[in-house]
């Protein structure tokens, strides 16, 4: 027993001391020393198993948990945000020692516009009115876009894990559709309710429903992907039937409308509709739209359908209500508020993540609404595109939305050069780009890029466009 004693001494002393300090914290109410081993145990898996680890990160995104609903700490979704801040300094010290990989990657103009998006997010940092929040915003950017950027160009060259992640990001969304359906049911589905019970996994029924829409594509593409075992199609036509019931429960207009777009978009891919054919087509409208304008504005007077309805097409109806619609009216000041702030400081705006915390001065009283509140801690400012406008100014809009555009050139510039190949992954590639335009569409209305639920999946397609336009894909006969 002394033999023993004197081998796992040092095991013996440091698992005693754990405790020791372990039970000094408990007695305080202090639980942090229990994260140390998981700490450690997640070092360990990251370091011997990072490929799994990553692969798993895409089922686990739908299952993370935000604990500043639960605690007076910083928001971050566990467990997704720390696996994927411990990949962060394990890569950095990668590079520190062994320098950048994939030098491919620097031929691409994407690479330039998002060196670029982060640096005018750094400068915009500097200047913020609140620079401690919006140094974290930058940091947490980069804890998304540095790890899924190199782990996917290290797994991510395989179309074998292509499918295994889209596999098992679908999966994870089924489990919270079908969580959220049966939490939904013991209140009738009814309206109200809908809004909140797929928490813990999703904060309200917006940001659920566009992540429902979003997968909408990807379970189909799956389908479509290669001929399978009777017994996996049946289960990807229960997803997505699983998948279509909740798009409905989830009573999110954008969602909804957020399908057609997609299914726009499909035949405007699929039959190659060139860009200046669709130009003309949005310049003949808007004409008529300017000509026509007196009429269709007392026709969206008359429009007094809400949001709050259960009636399918009463609730579409009231997306163009501007006159009594709480929800329609508050997204308006929020606009408002937006465009006001981007008139104040135009170049870089007042800071990456400070819209919250200045929009509440910059709100008139002609457009307050009943859901409107004068301390402002309502949220963002329900549109992609202004956020970053109100944020970051004018020069942080533009590279947002030549992020944007260039997911899009990448992606279908991808599915075309798989069609001429007669690949079968040209199915997965267009389900990501089709998956892309149901949330982009979305962020007209909504904004959730700053979340692992949209963030992670959205990076990833990025970088996979890279991968197969650039042809360093290996495809699995």
């Amino acid at each position: 027993m002394i033999q023993t004693f004197r081998e796992y001494r040092l095991l013996i002393i440091l698992v005693s001391l754990f405790i020791f300090v372990s039970l000094f914290f408990v007695s305080n109410n202090n639980w942090i020393p229990f994260a140390v081993p998981l700490v450690f145990l997640a070092l360990y898996f990251i370091f011997f198993n990072a490929k799994w680890i990553f692969l798993l990160l895409y089922f686990l995104t739908p299952l993370s948990i935000n604990i500043e609903e639960y605690s007076e700490s910083i928001g971050l979704f566990i467990p997704t945000e720390p696996i994927l801040i411990l990949f962060l300094l394990l890569i950095l010290a990668l590079i520190l020692f062994r320098g950048l990989k994939y030098k491919w990657l620097w031929t691409n103009p994407l690479i330039y516009i998002l060196v670029l998006y982060i640096l005018v997010l750094f400068i915009s940092s500097t200047t913020s009115e609140y620079p401690l929040v919006s140094f974290k915003y930058l940091f947490m950017k980069l804890w998304y876009i540095i790890p899924i950027f190199y782990l996917a160009c290290t797994y991510l060259q395989s179309s074998k894990n292509i499918e295994i992640i889209l596999w098992m990001f679908s999966s994870g969304m089924v489990i919270v559709m079908i969580y959220t359906l049966v939490h939904h049911s013991l209140y009738q589905f009814a309206e109200k309710p809908s809004h909140w019970v797929m928490s813990p996994f999703f904060k309200d029924h917006t940001i659920y429903g566009a992540m429902v829409a979003f997968t909408v594509p990807l379970i189909v593409s799956l389908f479509f992907y290669k001929k399978r075992h009777p017994l996996l199609q049946a289960v990807l036509i229960s997803f997505f039937v699983i998948n279509l019931i909740a798009l409905y429960f989830s009573f999110t207009r954008a969602a909804w409308l957020s399908i057609v777009v997609s299914l726009a978009f499909y035949f405007i891919i699929y039959w190659r509709i060139k860009l200046s054919f669709l130009l003309s087509i949005i310049v003949f409208l808007s004409i008529i739209v300017y000509f026509s304008w007196t009429p269709i504005q007392h026709a969206l007077e008359k429009n007094k359908s809400e949001h709050t309805t259960e009636e399918f097409s009463k609730r579409l109806e009231s997306v163009s209500n501007v006159t009594t619609d709480a929800s329609n009216l508050e997204r308006l000041n929020r606009w408002d508020c937006a465009w006001q702030m981007f008139q104040e400081r135009p170049i870089l705006g007042f800071g990456p993540g400070t819209y919250a915390f200045e929009y509440a001065r910059f709100q008139k009283a002609n457009n307050l609404t009943i859901i409107s509140t004068n301390f402002g801690d309502g949220g963002n400012a329900h549109s992609e595109y202004l956020g970053p406008l109100s944020e970051t100014g004018i020069v942080g809009f533009l590279l947002t939305i030549a992020l944007i555009i260039s997911f899009f050139y990448y992606g279908i510039k991808s599915y075309y050069k798989l069609k001429n190949e007669q690949s079968p992954l040209k199915t997965l590639i267009l389900g990501m780009v089709l998956a892309l335009s149901t949330y982009f569409f979305h962020g007209i209305l909504n904004n959730y890029w700053d979340t692992d639920k949209a963030s992670i999946p959205i990076w990833t397609m990025s970088v996979v466009f890279l991968i197969v336009f650039n042809g360093k894909i290996i495809e699995k006969k």
